[in-house]
């Protein structure tokens, strides 16, 4: 059921470091107009509880213990939860911004943030914006303003290396793609190696770039 204006925003937390859990579910709890919907020390006790929870907002961790906050979104996305998501991570590498977007988060925080930008955070996404630390920010956009790519040199990959490409742009880690594909890690390794050779790209957000602009 949508909330009502007037009513707190649920939000709901997913991160493992007891010390920090317990200071977001401060920060949360000290506002009027938010409230604390649940707070998890792992993604499958969170996968769990929060399809039947349903808050506003879920304040999510990249970096759980056994399953990764990453495939954490993946999954609610898939079992249809419309939360709002927020990464609230220390990765800020190119790979962990964009598999966290494309998998379904819609801002991107950096650790440690101040309970203002925290909570500001919350209510921006719920206002229809993106949060996002000013240096993920920067790097979105500059990802964006990369001239067009060269979308013919992908005609040089191979039918295996497009797949991988494919399920790259989707999100998924090598580990899974490994997994899904029932090849080796390593073996995914030296595809993708193979794959930034002929794009002539060096991160995997610009291999994507390239194939989406393909698409």
């Amino acid at each position: 059921m949508k909330r009502k204006p007037e009513s707190p925003i649920a939000v709901a937390i997913v991160e493992d470091s007891p010390h920090l859990r317990a200071s977001i579910e401060t920060i949360v709890g000290r506002q009027t107009t938010l409230r604390v919907a649940g707070s998890f020390a792992d993604a499958e006790r969170a996968l769990e509880a929060l399809p039947g929870l349903a808050p506003d907002v879920i304040l999510m961790d990249i970096n759980l213990p056994g399953m990764s906050g990453v495939e954490c979104v993946r999954q609610l996305r898939r079992r249809n939860v419309r939360s709002l998501i927020v990464m609230l991570t220390v990765n800020d590498d190119d790979d962990a911004i964009f598999e966290a977007l494309s998998a379904g988060a819609i801002g991107y925080l950096l650790k440690p943030a101040t309970s203002e930008a925290l909570v500001g955070a919350i209510h921006e996404v719920c206002a229809g914006g993106a949060p996002m630390s000013m240096p993920v920010a920067r790097r979105v956009v500059q990802t964006f303003r990369k001239p067009a790519p060269d979308t013919a040199k992908l005609d040089d990959l191979t039918a295996r290396e497009r797949e991988i490409l494919e399920r790259l742009a989707q999100g998924f880690l090598s580990k899974e793609i490994a997994d899904r594909m029932s090849i080796s890690y390593w073996t995914v390794v030296d595809h993708i190696r193979h794959i930034y050779e002929k794009l002539h790209v060096r991160t995997r957000t610009e291999a994507v770039a390239k194939y989406l602009s393909s698409t």
